[in-house]
């Protein structure tokens, strides 16, 4: 094999390796990929910051209908508080481009979390997506449960029931309430992952 020949097969190989680990970037029973994000108050956090606490990842636009069901009927509020007072960190985020639907300014997101009753322990703009894809987020809401130790324990849907419909919320087994359920026993997640339903992600 010439030195050229010899090149490529390695660039081949450097490239695999590569895709690979974008691949395997988030995975559940892994550790949960570090980011910083500045939230809309100015303050720049890095999810290792959190360590020692389990942490909650939503990825959320304000004008997806599948949002609005679970913010309207005030579900994802609730599930907020309750994790919240029980010393979870939950972080909202949104990956929508400049422009995009649900690409709100920070009074405007001040306002929705005061008109809905939401708690969450920061919101972030990710307007650059690169956090989204990190952890490739595809549908808002997506749903991340991270344990305190750091590892990703749960990644999917919020719930079992993929619908836009409210009256849907109270048939549905809610994926995220039930690994917060496990994690705070001391249990393993039965429910690991599931398929995230909503709007895309407007990367």
């Amino acid at each position: 094999m010439n030195s050229t020949l010899r090149l490529l097969s390695l660039a081949a190989a450097l490239a695999v390796v590569a895709v690979s680990s974008l691949r395997a970037a988030v995975a559940v029973g892994q550790p949960a990929p570090d980011f910083a994000l500045t939230d809309i108050g100015g303050q720049t956090h890095r999810l290792s910051d959190f360590k020692g606490k389990t942490v909650v990842l939503e990825w959320v636009n304000p004008e997806c209908p599948f949002v609005m069901k679970h913010y309207g009927s005030g579900n994802l509020p609730s599930l907020q508080k309750a994790a919240v007072a029980d010393g979870v960190v939950w972080l909202s985020i949104n990956s929508g481009r400049p422009g995009a639907q649900g690409d709100c300014d920070a009074a405007q997101v001040a306002a929705r979390v005061k008109r809905t009753g939401a708690s969450p322990t920061a919101y972030f703009r990710d307007p650059d997506g690169k956090v989204g894809r990190l952890y490739e987020a595809k549908t808002t809401p997506h749903m991340f449960v991270i344990t305190a130790g750091g590892t990703l324990v749960y990644n999917g849907a919020i719930d079992s029931i993929r619908s836009a419909k409210v009256e849907d919320i109270a048939k549905a087994t809610n994926y995220v309430r039930a690994a917060l359920a496990a994690v705070k026993a001391g249990k393993p997640v039965e429910k690991t992952t599931s398929q995230p339903y909503g709007c895309s992600v407007k990367y």
